[in-house]
């Protein structure tokens, strides 16, 4: 046999011993009551778990009203959402225009009429099975959705890690490469948001957060560089310097067709065209792809500069030893207005602490030894 329904339960309130058994006697075949015969009682009743499902509220009690009692189960939100509906001898249009801003749900004057009183009861709990419903509903969806972008969002991040990782497995440069450099752009960023330049580029924590996500694309168009030139361990001559410049172009292009086969702007590739494109560009216009130069440069690819730069003279390479902090902090700072952003400068000094942080936290493992 199939169990009933759980019984609503309700709470009524009356400081009058003879109203509060009535009621009782009208309710109790349908509901669990509960009673309270003075408002602060009553508040406590409503606040203990579980919580009614609805109150019937006398207004005229001693020490704390009705009014007042109600006023303040709103204002709860542990109890705001239970149905309120005024008993009480008070029938004046003002009275119950008065109870309905509170928040009650119906007004029934006294002397009642029991058939009124369960009626009005069924109404309301009915409603208010409907409301939790859709709350309950919208609560699901909005859970759903946040679990949604959040799978998207991973999904992006992952599809981005990969694509950088595969550029750089072609070149002399490991994974944590672009971990550490995506963490110094951030820091920037985040340093930079109250310099009068910046304000505006930088204005929330969204753009940081699409800088962040972006960064590692920056070195993207090296898929497209042949071996010979990729991989050569001295300097290059003149005209494969010119083919290596191009990295830049096809990063960005790849990026755009990418964008273009999906139909759609994508927020944080408009920062990964930034980047892949602009951030081999120096402040003073002696760059490259497009000599760009000062402000012309995006806010984007001038930090991406400066985190490249640094990154590249700090980490060990199959040609070279890394570089101790000291030596490529004053290199940093002898490129400021030249090679960098000066603001952008300024702001690496006054984090570099951060920036030793980060390059500790992902660094290099030891290289493997010679095979005897």
């Amino acid at each position: 046999m199939s169990k009933p329904p759980p019984q609503s339960t309700l709470l009524v309130v009356d400081d009058t011993p003879d109203n509060l058994s009535l009621m009782g006697g009208i309710l109790e075949a349908h509901y669990k009551v509960k009673v309270a015969n003075r408002g602060d009682r009553a508040l406590r009743i409503a606040r203990s778990q579980p919580p009614p499902e609805l109150i019937l509220l006398d207004i005229m009690m001693p020490e704390i009203d009705g009014y007042e009692v109600c006023r303040q189960l709103k204002a709860d939100p542990a109890t705001a959402d239970i149905p309120v509906i005024f008993l009480t001898a008070k029938d004046g249009a003002e009275d119950e225009a008065h109870g309905l801003e509170l928040g009650a749900v119906d007004y029934i004057a006294k002397p009642i009429s029991p058939p009124i009183v369960l009626a009005r009861v069924k109404t309301h709990l009915a409603l208010k099975q409907v409301r939790d419903f859709l709350r309950d509903q919208n609560e699901f969806l909005e859970q759903e959705v946040k679990r949604r972008i959040q799978e998207v969002e991973t999904i992006q991040d992952v599809t981005v890690q990969i694509l950088a990782s595969l550029a750089e497995t072609r070149d002399n440069e490991t994974g944590n490469h672009i971990r550490r450099t995506q963490h110094y752009v951030k820091a920037l960023a985040e340093q930079l948001r109250a310099h009068p330049r910046f304000a505006t580029a930088l204005d929330d924590d969204k753009v940081v957060h699409l800088l962040f996500k972006s960064a590692p694309l920056h070195d993207i168009g090296k898929v497209g560089i042949p071996d010979r030139i990729l991989l050569k361990p001295g300097k290059f001559e003149p005209e494969e310097f010119e083919i290596m410049k191009t990295h830049t172009t096809l990063g960005r292009d790849a990026i755009a067709q990418a964008e273009r086969a999906l139909g759609a702007e994508i927020p944080f590739l408009r920062y990964a065209k930034e980047i892949a494109y602009s951030h081999q560009e120096k402040w003073d216009g002696s760059g490259y792809p497009e000599g760009l130069s000062g402000e012309a440069i995006p806010v984007s690819a001038r930090l991406m500069a400066l985190a490249d730069v640094y990154d590249a003279l700090i980490s060990r390479r199959v040609y070279k030893a890394g570089m101790p902090h000291a030596e490529a902090k004053a290199i940093i700072v002898a490129g400021r207005g030249g090679h960098f952003d000066p603001a952008v400068v300024d702001a690496f000094l006054s984090i570099e602490d951060e920036f030793r942080a980060i390059a500790e936290r992902y660094a290099d493992p030891p290289p493997e030894p010679a095979p005897p």
